[in-house]
């Protein structure tokens, strides 16, 4: 297939700049970047347009970057609990959607879409786990995603105590705490 002209009316994270006439794959185009009003064809009415309104969407664009980035700073440092069950050794009985992240801000104070919450992976594990939330094309900041079987648990992660197998891994043993061969003494009369 060949490759599709567009022009982009916002920055694409790995793609390109404002502005930019990119080349990509008809499915990226038809199904991402028009529909999301992201890109135009590149086409002569639609340069012409672009450079009539290119002042006003540069405007725009600046505009929403600086209100990310009040909101940004605002909410850095942000930490959401998600309770969840999971087996013995910590591992999830599901798994930490992008739904759920969202839905987790949102009750926290910050309304966010899912689409703005970037999981390389599904979160699979009980922890402490950074995810990044992008609020524009060039403000991202990070969100702590706690995810614990219970609110007392999620408090003793939060402060740094090792929870699940780890725990278990780190306490003494029964053994341990009494001296060795301290119940194997002979009777003396």
């Amino acid at each position: 297939m060949a490759a599709v002209e567009l022009i982009l009316l916002q920055r694409v994270e790995q793609l390109g700049q404002m502005g930019e006439i990119v080349k990509v794959k008809p499915g990226f185009a038809r199904n991402f970047l028009l529909p999301q009003k992201k890109a135009l064809r590149a086409t002569a009415e639609n340069r012409a347009y672009f450079e009539k309104q290119r002042v006003q969407l540069e405007a725009q664009n600046l505009r929403r970057k600086e209100e990310a980035e009040r909101l940004a700073e605002r909410v850095a440092g942000l930490s959401i609990v998600i309770i969840r069950q999971a087996g013995e050794s910590g591992s999830l009985y599901g798994s930490v959607s992008a739904r759920d992240i969202s839905d987790g801000c949102t009750a926290a104070g910050l309304s966010i879409d899912r689409s703005q919450v970037v999981l390389n992976q599904p979160i699979k594990m009980l922890g402490l786990v950074p995810v990044r939330v992008v609020l524009h094309p060039e403000v991202s900041f990070m969100v702590t995603v706690n995810v614990a079987r219970s609110p007392d648990e999620a408090e003793r992660q939060a402060r740094g105590e090792a929870v699940g197998l780890a725990a278990e891994e780190a306490a003494p043993t029964v053994e341990a705490l009494f001296d060795p061969g301290a119940g194997d003494q002979p009777d003396v009369p």
